[in-house]
């Protein structure tokens, strides 16, 4: 797996598109759905940017790759972005501050949506080998600097990720909302008309019991 990680890091760096089919997590769901926590509780920190006018304009792709640790049974967590080489954030508040200055960089601050990936890499003995991704929300209404096809727009992006057959959908969708109507659980299930790369995810249960 490292080895293929670094392949796809390299075709990412190029601007190339990879035709190595790696298995990977795929979080989608509407804009505010939770998608986040939910990718912050697999990883088992929080390090995803905070706010109710902060979302995922950028897919995040995530890989984990398990380390040992020290003798002495310490243990050592980093992480490394693809646009920074060689350099360690062993403070997972300053991994945050970059995904939003990077998201910034690329997708403006007036919440543009861009599909060119953050590439992150998280070193850990607390996690298992594998690649998640943390796309964009879906959204019906354009704001600030979306285009008037934003939702079409999202709707393809996610459907490049989550049509691979190696791609393992968690469809996310809140408590709160109605189920029949779910945009995570739609297209996925056009991705994946049969389920058998689909898990649902219920998020913000303590709302509905208030």
């Amino acid at each position: 797996i490292p080895i293929v990680n670094k392949l796809q890091d390299i075709f990412a760096q190029l601007g190339s598109q990879s035709t190595i089919e790696l298995p990977q997590v795929a979080v989608v769901g509407s804009q505010s759905s939770g998608k986040s926590s939910v990718l912050e509780a697999l990883v088992g920190r929080d390090f995803l940017p905070r706010g109710s006018e902060i979302c995922t304009r950028r897919p995040l792709v995530l890989q984990l790759l398990q380390t040992k640790r020290k003798p002495d049974g310490t243990e050592e967590e980093y992480g490394e972005f693809l646009h920074l080489p060689g350099k360690r954030f062993f403070d997972f508040s300053e991994i945050r501050r970059e995904i939003q200055a990077e998201t910034e960089r690329e997708a403006g601050g007036n919440k543009g949506v861009s599909d060119k990936q953050i590439r992150l890499k998280i070193f850990s003995p607390n996690v298992l080998d594998i690649t998640l991704v943390d796309l964009p929300g879906i959204t019906k209404v354009p704001v600030g600097d979306q285009p008037s096809d934003i939702e079409a727009r999202i709707r393809t992006m996610i459907m490049s990720y989550i049509r691979t057959p190696s791609c393992l959908i968690l469809a996310v969708t809140p408590a709160n909302s109605d189920l029949a109507n779910s945009d995570a659980l739609q297209i996925a299930g056009n991705a994946d008309p049969d389920g058998h790369r689909t898990i649902g995810i219920i998020t913000k249960v303590p709302y509905t019991l208030t």
